[in-house]
């Protein structure tokens, strides 16, 4: 009787048939091929998402801590009232941020000290970082050091200090006046002086700062260009208008916008000396805007000053790197 070829035993020296030859499941001790995965089944870390699953926690916090807040504060500012009485007035705060004389005085007081202390405050830093950049000087890491410690201090701790030094009766600025024979000055008492104080302490406090920056830049300007200039014949002045300050016109940029941007969210100085005063001649927006949300609670006329003052921001920003950006 002859058998059907299933039923054949196998050729001598033929391996045995395995399930993915005759289409029949292979055993347990079957190995699968490395590197596939179960049907059916994903694995969650591949190369592919890896980078995403990194980032992750990065993404999740800024959601949560930046993104929620700047929609819901946007959202705050076309509402009135508070907690569950919150109503939708739409553009109402905006339109009552137009018609408000106090908005309009901390803008321009705002305003006078970004045009006064922006120029004042780069002007002596670059001063300083060219000093500071110069062989004859010595013990040069030292005095960097010392020009950079004031921006380490605290604006609270900062606002204090210069309180006690401009003082009227017992301040030390107003003592060493009186050696020269210079009247007390009531420099936190009186619009014009206690705007001058305001632009004394920021100009202290971030000087230095922006010193090292420009300190950074001009060691890595090349000596050459220096060289083959003084060949030609030119002199301190003009390596200075023809070199130096066109390869520093990125830091330069970079420290007007940055500076720009923090004075018009000066907070912390005019709060601590002034408070606004006297007579509003300090106030500004952010503190505005702090009084509006944090004393009298109206939290969509504060978000809205936010918004006003963010598309401020956002202008003298994009102007700035029109006008002092690269053409190309």
């Amino acid at each position: 009787m002859s058998l059907a070829p299933s039923e054949r035993p196998p050729a001598k020296g033929a391996a045995p048939a395995t399930g993915a030859a005759t289409g029949a499941p292979a055993g347990r001790g079957a190995r699968r091929r490395p590197g596939r995965a179960r049907p059916g089944r994903r694995r969650l870390l591949t190369r592919d998402s890896a980078p995403y699953l990194l980032i992750m926690p990065a993404v999740l916090g800024f959601a949560v801590f930046k993104a929620y807040p700047i929609v819901a504060s946007f959202w705050i500012s076309l509402t009135t009232g508070n907690g569950d009485d919150r109503q939708f007035t739409g553009l109402a705060n905006y339109r009552r941020l137009l018609d408000d004389p106090l908005f309009w005085t901390a803008l321009k007081n705002t305003g006078l000290i970004l045009v006064v202390q922006v120029p004042l405050m780069l002007g002596l830093a670059l001063l300083v970082a060219l000093g500071l950049n110069s062989t004859k000087v010595w013990l040069r890491p030292l005095w960097r050091l010392g020009v950079f410690v004031p921006s380490l201090t605290g604006l609270v701790a900062a606002g204090v200090m210069f309180s006690v030094i401009l003082n009227r009766d017992a301040g030390l600025l107003n003592w060493v006046l009186s050696l020269f024979g210079v009247d007390r000055v009531n420099w936190l008492g009186s619009p014009l002086w206690a705007r001058v104080g305001v632009v004394l302490v920021i100009t202290w406090h971030y000087t230095g700062y922006n010193a090292v920056m420009y300190l950074a830049g001009l060691q890595g300007i090349p000596k050459e260009l220096y060289e083959a200039a003084m060949v030609d014949g030119a002199g301190p002045v003009r390596r200075f208008f023809s070199i130096t300050l066109p390869q520093l016109r990125p830091i330069l940029l970079l420290t007007v916008v940055l500076s720009t941007i923090g004075t018009l969210q000066l907070f912390d100085e005019p709060y601590v000396l002034t408070g606004g005063g006297p007579d509003n001649a300090t106030l500004t927006v952010t503190m505005y805007l702090y009084n509006n949300g944090f004393k009298y609670f109206d939290f969509g006329y504060a978000s809205a000053l936010a918004y006003a003052l963010a598309l401020i921001v956002s202008l003298l920003g994009i102007l700035q790197v029109r006008l002092m950006g690269e053409r190309r």
